[in-house]
């Protein structure tokens, strides 16, 4: 038996939002100590890598290991069906073929029941190893997505040059170029707060739409933490 409580149904669907472009289907694998998707994009150039653990939910029961696979167009559009302070309890157990979402409000004067069928998928787990990285950079969400969204207008590519005296984000393409830098600050609003650890010099390219799609993880927390 599998069942997970949210007390705001908000919070999985801005999981979905911020996935969405990147894959069309994923395996959920659901243990004892939680919940687990990872993935390549259907490009095959990004990993993405999503743990929920069991004590982030109200009430979470998970008596053996379970595979879920779903298509997320589907899962997002049953999503969208709850108000933004339902509370959500998924389960499958009844229906081992099929995953099943309440809804209630918090009054509990309205409750909405929504089956979907699952999918059968392969799944490879893919291990990422532990790595010592040159440089790591923490800085408020917001202003990551910032970046981006104003970079995506000027080129594809971006090179991420950092050292201590700060981060530099630079594009070019046929409308001119743009360059952005941050430099570590000593604010103590953590909201605002930029910080750099860094071991030797660091320059990189990505590509920008990439970066942009990683960035509509935003809702999810206040700060990223970026090598």
């Amino acid at each position: 038996m599998f069942e997970a409580r949210l007390h705001q149904s908000s919070f999985l669907l801005k999981i979905l939002e911020a996935i969405k472009e990147l894959l069309n289907e994923a395996t959920f694998q659901c243990t004892q100590n939680g919940i687990q998707l990872q993935a390549m994009d259907t490009s095959h150039v990004s990993l993405i890598s999503l743990f929920l653990s069991q004590g982030g939910f109200d009430n979470y029961k998970c008596d053996r290991n379970i595979s879920l696979g779903i298509n997320l167009s589907s899962m997002l559009k049953i999503m969208k069906c709850a108000g933004s302070d339902d509370i959500l309890t998924i389960k499958n157990h009844e229906e081992p073929d099929s995953i099943t979402f309440i809804f209630e409000s918090q009054s509990y004067d309205k409750v909405s029941n929504y089956q979907l069928r699952l999918m059968n998928l392969e799944h490879e787990h893919l291990d990422i190893p532990e790595t010592d990285y040159a440089c790591v950079m923490k800085m408020p969400s917001s202003e990551f997505a910032r970046i981006f969204k104003m970079l995506l207008q000027f080129g594809e590519t971006v090179e991420i040059s950092c050292s201590k005296e700060g981060v530099k984000f630079s594009t070019s393409g046929d409308l001119g170029s743009a360059n952005i830098k941050l430099a570590p600050n000593n604010t103590t609003d953590s909201d605002k707060a930029v910080f750099i650890e860094i071991q030797e010099p660091v320059v990189a390219t990505f590509a920008i739409r990439y970066l942009t799609l990683f960035a509509k993880a935003t809702p999810l927390a206040l700060r990223v933490r970026h090598i």
